[in-house]
C-alpha cells in the first residue's frame, strides 16, 4: 500500500483529477497482487454504485440546485441583513449568517462560497472592506453550510461508517452556532480595528422582521422537516432526499414562482455535473478501499496510535490535527471517503461516539476547502474576487484560527455535540 499511497500523492501533484488519481493508484494494488482476480476492481466499482443508501446524495444535490433556482437566496439574504445588519463588520457579518441559513439549501461549502462571492463580494469591496479579508470571510463563512442539514459530508460519512444520518444531522446545529459565534467575534474584532461600518444603524422594525421571516421561512423549515421525518420514521435518508426534491420544486413553482422552464433546465444541468463528479469519485474509491481493507491498514494505524496513547480525546485530537494537515492537500470529500474506514473503527474501539467523531471529522476535513494549495472554495472565491492567493491567505489567518480552535474544542465537548441528537432521537 506504500506504493499505492506514493502513486496517489504523485498523481495529485501532477494535477490529475482526484477521481482518476484514486482509481489509477488503486489499480496499482491489483498489479502488485496478480493472484487476485482481475475482475475485482470492476466489481468493486460497480457494486459501490448499487448502494441504496447513497441514493440520498444525488437527490439532495438535485434539491439544493432547485432551491437555489427558486429565488429563495434573495429572501435569505434579506433575512440575514435583518439578523446581522447592525453588527460590526457589516456585510461580512451578513455573509456568515447567510451561510448558516444556506445550510438547509445547498449543503455544499464550495457552492455557497462561489454564490456569495458573486452576490456580496463587489458590495463588500465598495463598502471599504479589503479584498483579502472580504474573500476570507466569504470562503471561511461557508464552513457553516455543510454542518447544517442536509450536509453532504454527513451523508457520505454516515453511509460509509454505518452511522445514523438523522443523528448526524441533529448534531450539526450546536457546532454550527459555535462556529458562527467564533467567526462573528473575529470579524467584529477586525472590523473595530479597521473601522468597517455596519450595514444599518437602526434596529429593524417589527414589520420588517416579520416580512423577512415570512420570506425565508420555507428554507428555515427545511432542516427541521428533514429531522422530524427521520425521527418519526416517516422517511429513510434516501426517501427524504426524494421528498426534498419535491419540496424544492414546490417552493420554486408554487411559492416564489421563479422555477420556470429555463431555471429548471439549468438546475438539472448543474445537478448532472455535480452528481457525475461526486458519484464517479465514490465509485472509484471502492478500488482504493479494497486494498486498505485487505492489507489491514485500519488495524495497523490503530496499533500505532494506541502505542502513543489510549486516551480517546488524545486520539481524536491527533486525528483532527492529521485531517487538518491533510486537508491542505486533499479534497474534503476524498478525505471522508478514504479515512472513515480507517479511523472510525479505532474510535469505536476506544468507546467514542461515532456521531461526535463524525462532526469533528467532517468539520476538520471541510476546513481544507478554504486553505491553499488545493482549497476548492478558496479558488472559487479568489477567482471571482480577483484576489492573489497570498493576500487571501494572509488576511484569512484570524478566521482560520477561529475555526480550528472551535474544531479542536469540540473534541473535548461531546455533550455539546450530542445534546440535540440525544434529546431528539433519544440515547
Amino acid at each position: 500500500m506504500l506504493l499505492v499511497a506514493c502513486a496517489f500523492a504523485v498523481l495529485l501533484l501532477m494535477g490529475m483529477p482526484v477521481a482518476f488519481a484514486i482509481g489509477i493508484s488503486g489499480a496499482l494494488f491489483f498489479i502488485q497482487h496478480p493472484e487476485l482476480p482481475f475482475t475485482i476492481p470492476i466489481q468493486q466499482t460497480v457494486s459501490q454504485t448499487q448502494n441504496f443508501a447513497l441514493l440520498a446524495i444525488p437527490l439532495f444535490i438535485m434539491a439544493g440546485n432547485f432551491m437555489n433556482k427558486s429565488g429563495i437566496t434573495e429572501e435569505l439574504l434579506n433575512l440575514a441583513s435583518v439578523i446581522a445588519g447592525r453588527l460590526k463588520g457589516g456585510l461580512a457579518q451578513v455573509s456568515v449568517v447567510l451561510s448558516g441559513l444556506m445550510g438547509g439549501v445547498s449543503g455544499s461549502a464550495i457552492a455557497d462560497a462561489a454564490m456569495q462571492s458573486r452576490m456580496l463580494g463587489p458590495e463588500m469591496i465598495a463598502r471599504g472592506l479589503s479584498r483579502g479579508f472580504a474573500s476570507g470571510v466569504l470562503s471561511f463563512g461557508s464552513v457553516l453550510t455543510p454542518i447544517i442539514p442536509p450536509g453532504l459530508g454527513f451523508i457520505i460519512y454516515g453511509t460509509i461508517g454505518q452511522v445514523s444520518i438523522g443523528r448526524l444531522f441533529a448534531a450539526g446545529f450546536v457546532p454550527a452556532f459555535l462556529l458562527w459565534l467564533a467567526l462573528a467575534g473575529t470579524i467584529s474584532f477586525v472590523a473595530r480595528k479597521r473601522g468597517y461600518p455596519a450595514v444599518r444603524d437602526t434596529r429593524p422594525s417589527l414589520r420588517e422582521t416579520a416580512l423577512a421571516l415570512r420570506g425565508g421561512i420555507w428554507a428555515l423549515m427545511f432542516p427541521f422537516i428533514l429531522l422530524f421525518g427521520l425521527r418519526f420514521g416517516i422517511f429513510t435518508p434516501s426517501e427524504i432526499g426524494a421528498f426534498a426534491v419535491i419540496y424544492a420544486m414546490f417552493i420554486g413553482v408554487a411559492i416564489y414562482r421563479k422555477l420556470k422552464s429555463r431555471p429548471f433546465m439549468e438546475a438539472l444541468e448543474g445537478t448532472l455535473v455535480d452528481i457525475g463528479s461526486v458519484m464517479f469519485l465514490i465509485a472509484l474509491s471502492a478500488v482504493f478501499s479494497y486494498g486498505i481493507v485487505l492489507e489491514r491498514i485500519p488495524e495497523v494505524i490503530s496499533g500505532a496510535m494506541l502505542g502513543l496513547t489510549d486516551n480517546l480525546y488524545s486520539v481524536m485530537t491527533l486525528i483532527a490535527v492529521l485531517i487538518l494537515i491533510a486537508g491542505f492537500f486533499i479534497d474534503a470529500t476524498v478525505l471522508i471517503i478514504m479515512l472513515t474506514p480507517i479511523f472510525l473503527p479505532l474510535i469505536r474501539q476506544l468507546g467514542g461516539d461515532p456521531v461526535h467523531f463524525g462532526v469533528v471529522f467532517v468539520l476538520a476535513a471541510t476546513i481544507g476547502n478554504f486553505t491553499p494549495p488545493v482549497g476548492a472554495a478558496m479558488y472559487a472565491v479568489c477567482s471571482v474576487m480577483k484576489v492573489p492567493i497570498g493576500e487571501y491567505t494572509r488576511e484569512s489567518i484570524p478566521l482560520f484560527t477561529a475555526v480550528c480552535l472551535v474544531t479542536l474544542a469540540l473534541v473535548f465537548a461531546p455533550d455539546l455535540v450530542l445534546w440535540v441528537p440525544n434529546k431528539f432521537f433519544g440515547y
